[in-house]
């Protein structure tokens, strides 16, 4: 069940990046903001999750290890229990046996001792109690008060009394129904201790999953943001410069020249439309100007009807201004020397506080000095006003990020203009850095949880079945660094033998996909001899897939076999 449900999410995630990409190539009947902003509230959203899904791979961790860890020790203190009584059988008999009192004293002191030992361990057995086992384990303890309370009588007749009053106290049904209800309590134990760690089982394999659904929100988060990315450079930088060019020919005089982006419905869009009006306007005056070399009437009816279109040049440029202003980006043009500008937007004025005394025509240094007056430049103005000039003098675009000193961060993107000059569109990426870091501190976490199961975690390249990696768990259980293990195969670790069965179980892997129930074998071990473990396997990926991997998670059974046995 917990496979399928990964498997629809997964098609679902696959669905949703479809339209992702789909949207990112061009549905341009959103405006620039609009998908600024949704990428934005997308990559939101898919943050509360990977915290939400974080938090209960922490709390599910926290319920295994307290849970398996009580099964454990219960089920150590059932066996030794268990011993223990064995034990005290065994000193009762060699009491029974005694032919003198002098003979049969070394059993009855290690009789008190056993029973002392058995008090005491079934004492700790009361910190590893639950709601499962509570009332199994009271009506255990007083079975084991009366069995210990025998054993002390049996012990004090055969001192005190003969070794005949010891074999008389012992000879009867009462103790040996005793005996009998203690061995089914034992069982019923172990049963529950059993259930409990096939609990702790269930929780790890919940956790699995969980992580699972981390890495694929992370994936998401990361798509999200490069997306975001593309947005910016495709829709915004990259036409602003085409636009940037085609107004520098109409200002050369090239009135015939083709005006790009005007099928855009967004900011992009009306900018072009009002460049083109522009041209329109352009054209129409050269038209008057040539007029004049007409009759004075015709000139004077030139005159007015120029004086008419350089009203609709004036209100064209407004509109082109109003197309600047609405865009969400801060955005500053200047002149081929870096010296005066040419256009500049409120969002750029916004983002450096600057007065409403600073406009188009204002020079660069003017900008720089207020804000260093303002506190939101600290570096020498001559030297930045020469860097830019050197960027405009090589012609390359340029995108870099940089730090004010109120703490916000600025993402720069820089191009020059066709015959000088040079145009900035400038973001405050404050929010998605902070994202970013909370992203990276979250992956760092996830790192640290792994690195720390007491499980062995082993990841092999699928094409080339080397290791590529293993937590502190799996170095000990191999008994080798991860220094020595990663880039290598099994061939190179192991004897053949075992790398034969490690082999195989990775074709069986190949063909089934999975293998969810633990598989037991017996391998030899290049350090630390023959070993039992028992692993389960999952496969990430696919053939041909640059990230396909086959990963395993192992469990060294060696001791608990040797103490079942």
């Amino acid at each position: 069940m917990g496979a399928a449900t990964l498997g629809s999410r997964l098609d679902a995630g696959t669905k949703l990046f479809k339209k992702f990409a789909s949207f990112a190539r061009g549905t341009d009947t959103l405006s620039v903001a609009e998908k600024v902003y949704s990428i934005a509230g997308f990559l939101a959203i898919v943050t509360t999750f990977l915290l939400v899904m974080s938090v209960q791979t922490v709390r599910l961790q926290t319920s295994y290890r307290h849970m398996h860890a009580t099964s454990v020790e219960a089920a150590i203190n059932t066996g030794r229990i268990n011993a223990m009584i064995y034990a005290i059988v065994m000193e009762s008999r060699g009491i029974y046996m005694s032919s003198d009192r002098g003979a049969m004293r070394p059993f009855a002191d290690g009789l008190v001792r056993r029973n002392h030992e058995l008090a005491v361990a079934v004492k700790s057995m009361e910190r590893t109690a639950g709601d499962d086992d509570a009332e199994q384990l009271a009506s255990f303890r007083q079975r084991i008060a009366q069995f210990i309370d025998f054993r002390q009588e049996l012990a004090r007749r055969g001192l005190e009394i003969s070794p005949a009053a010891a074999r008389e106290w012992g000879d009867n049904d009462a103790n040996r129904t005793l005996r009998s209800k203690l061995n089914v309590d034992l069982e019923a134990l172990e049963r529950i201790y059993r259930q409990r760690a096939s609990e702790a089982d269930d929780l790890a394999n919940e956790n699995r999953y969980a992580a699972a659904y981390l890495f694929m929100l992370g994936l998401v988060a990361l798509v999200l943001a490069g997306l975001n990315v593309v947005v910016m450079r495709s829709a915004v930088v990259g036409a602003l410069a085409e636009i940037t060019q085609a107004t520098d020919r109409i200002a050369d005089g090239d009135v015939k020249s083709e005006v790009p982006h005007l099928r855009r419905h967004d900011e992009i869009g009306h900018l072009a439309r009002a460049v083109q009006h522009f041209r329109d306007a352009v054209a129409r005056i050269f038209e008057l100007e040539e007029l004049e070399l007409g009759t004075a009437q015709a000139r004077d009816a030139a005159r007015r009807e120029r004086d008419k279109f350089n009203d609709k040049y004036q209100a064209k440029k407004w509109q082109l201004s109003a197309a600047i202003n609405s865009m969400p980006q801060g955005l500053i043009m200047l002149d081929g020397k870096a010296a005066v500008v040419v256009a500049m937007n409120t969002n750029y004025r916004r983002i450096y506080n600057l007065p409403e005394t600073i406009q188009a025509g204002s020079t660069l240094e003017e900008i720089l000095q207020h804000r260093v007056k303002s506190g939101l430049f600290s570096g020498d103005v001559a030297k930045y006003v020469a860097a830019v000039r050197e960027r405009i003098a090589r012609r390359e675009p340029t995108a870099y990020e940089i730090s004010l000193n109120d703490g916000r961060i600025i993402k720069i993107y820089e191009r020059p203009m066709d015959g000088g000059g040079w145009v900035s569109v400038q973001e405050d990426v404050t929010e998605q850095r902070q994202r970013e870091r909370m992203l990276e501190r979250m992956e760092r976490f996830l790192a640290t949880i792994i690195e720390n199961v007491t499980e062995g975690i082993i990841a092999k390249d699928a094409r080339n079945q080397r290791y590529v990696f293993v937590n502190k768990a799996a170095e000990k259980m191999i008994g080798m660094s991860r220094g020595e293990i990663i880039g290598k195969t099994a061939r190179e670790l192991f004897s053949a033998e075992a790398a034969e069965l490690i082999e195989r179980r990775d074709r069986q892997l190949l063909a089934q996909k999975q293998q969810l129930e633990p598989i037991i074998d017996t391998i030899d071990n290049p350090t630390r001899g023959r070993r039992v473990i028992s692993a389960r396997r999952v496969q990430i990926g696919g053939a041909g897939e640059e990230s396909h991997m086959f990963v395993t998670m192992v469990e060294d059974r060696t001791e608990k076999m040797v103490a079942a046995a």
